[in-house]
């Protein structure tokens, strides 16, 4: 089981700011999880649709879409920062 946290709007489209899935073991990198992920429902689908702007974040530190997610306690996702 891996948890994975969901941020801004992100979150809102999925409708949670967490949840714990066991993963198939197909799923072994960042980009592994969130294609995985856009699989499990419309809201994901929806949340998920430009996977390349979606930032990931493992145990709390920024990852590219390649990194490995073997060993991750927790995920996070979340859209790309802007601020100002």
């Amino acid at each position: 089981m891996v948890k994975l946290v969901y941020f801004a709007w992100v979150r809102e489209r999925i409708g949670k700011g967490e949840e714990e899935l066991e993963l198939p073991p197909e799923v072994k990198t960042a980009g592994d999880l969130i294609a995985h992920l856009a699989t499990l429902g419309e809201e994901y689908e929806n949340a998920l649709q430009f996977p390349k702007a979606i930032r990931v974040a493992i145990n709390q530190e920024h990852v590219e879409h390649d990194e490995p997610i073997a060993g991750a306690r927790e995920i996070g996702l979340f859209p790309p920062m802007t601020g100002g």
